[in-house]
């Protein structure tokens, strides 16, 4: 493969993982929810929160993506990107495309810890966003990791 390649690779690894992890993480809290909102329908402001927190992932994915295309000027036409220089990208993305999907699927099982937690005691909605949320640091961390890489791997192919 050359390095335009690479950089595709790269780019919809980061999407793909992000996606993937958000659509299980999502699913996982969402058959608890329906259960819960089923019996207790007052409840849906609640757990709805939960149930967007692991589609953060998939957002992660695409900004990956996205930035490889705007910082390499794909929407520019076909970059020429030396095989290290694709490389370079690809590797850029894999914090992205592998911590978002792990981090997606395990936030959805914390979620499911908290919904148990706000069909209980309904008071504790506020506590229980804590849970999940512990899980997003890390998936903060990864896109945070991502974009310096990138930025760096920019600045060595001048682009």
């Amino acid at each position: 493969m050359g390095g335009l390649e690479w950089a595709y690779f790269g780019a919809a690894l980061a999407a793909i993982g992000g996606g993937i992890g958000s659509a299980i993480g999502i699913t996982t809290i969402s058959n608890t929810a329906a259960g819960i909102i089923s019996e207790e329908p007052e409840k849906f402001g609640k757990v709805l929160p939960l149930i967007a927190m692991p589609g953060t992932q998939g957002i992660y994915g695409l900004i990956t993506a996205l930035l490889v295309l705007i910082f390499f000027g794909f929407f520019e036409g076909p970059p020429d990107l030396s095989v290290a220089e694709g490389l370079r990208i690809f590797f850029s993305c894999l914090p992205v495309a592998f911590i978002c999907l792990f981090s997606g699927i395990y936030q959805g099982a914390a979620a499911v810890g908290a919904a148990g937690m706000v069909a209980r005691r309904e008071e504790d909605a506020g506590k229980a966003l804590i849970l999940p949320a512990l899980v997003e640091t890390y998936a903060v961390f990864s896109l945070i990791v991502t974009i310096l890489l990138l930025l760096l791997a920019s600045q060595a192919a001048g682009a």
